[in-house]
């Protein structure tokens, strides 16, 4: 059964749209774990465009789930989470033109540097997770660099048209097949909505679904706590028959 990590990085996009103070983050995390969140994820960007370094060090003063922070490997944000202490950090690209995340690190192109990076951090007492799409020879290398965790990048299944989904949510089951028999335990997120989360929380192996900003659109309507209530409940008991085809490799 996944758990279920809420991402608010979009509770604060419309706080810094008015460089105001409201809504504010630390406020919802304790409305999204009393909606049954099992972690709290946000994404601490080097241009600062949502989530602010103060955010980040009142939540992990009062997040009493599991604090993933998501971050470039770049020796400003690994000072920042040796002296913040996130439960776990998610190594993922970033580059400032993108809206957002466009695709998984390569880490065979820098596994040299990666390797020094997930053991710096996992000395310092943080899990870390490696952000990668469901390529056979990046998962090795995720192996190699010493890291346990991958989140698999879901945009491609996230993003395709009804005819070439069952092919991505292939992918995916194999890449999940790939990582653990290497050891790797395995997340996912990416463009995951309500609509199309519950065949991705019924690979095997899944143990966790990052989703934020369908839980965060659903919120204008119901309030936070009952769109994270409504994701957990699809997350923790999709339907054993997928949508379509066959969930397995």
């Amino acid at each position: 059964m996944a758990s279920l990590g809420v991402n608010i990085d979009h509770i604060a996009t419309v706080r810094q749209a008015r460089r105001t103070v409201e809504p504010d983050p630390v406020t919802y995390a304790l409305l999204a774990e009393l909606g049954g969140a099992d972690g709290i994820t946000v994404h601490l960007r080097e241009d600062r465009r949502h989530i602010q370094d103060r955010d980040v060090e009142l939540l992990r003063q009062t997040v009493r789930s599991r604090l993933n922070l998501e971050m470039a490997a770049t020796a400003e944000m690994e000072a920042i989470a040796l002296a913040i202490r996130p439960d776990m950090v998610t190594l993922v690209p970033e580059r400032r033109q993108e809206v957002t995340t466009e695709g998984g690190l390569n880490v065979a192109a820098q596994l040299q540097s990666m390797q020094g990076l997930v053991g710096r951090l996992q000395d310092g007492g943080i899990g870390v997770s490696l952000f990668v799409d469901a390529d056979p020879a990046q998962l090795e290398a995720c192996a190699a660099s010493g890291a346990r965790w991958v989140e698999l990048h879901t945009g491609g299944y996230a993003e395709a048209g009804w005819s070439d989904q069952p092919r991505q949510l292939a992918r995916l089951c194999e890449g999940a097949f790939v990582a653990r028999s290497l050891g790797l335990r395995v997340n996912a997120g990416h463009g995951l909505t309500y609509q199309n989360v519950e065949p991705v929380a019924a690979i095997e192996g899944m143990e966790e679904l990052n989703i934020g900003h369908t839980i965060v659109a659903r919120a204008l309507a119901v309030g936070l706590q009952q769109a994270v209530s409504e994701m957990k409940a699809l997350v923790q008991n999709p339907r054993r028959e997928p949508l379509f085809g066959s969930s397995q490799p």
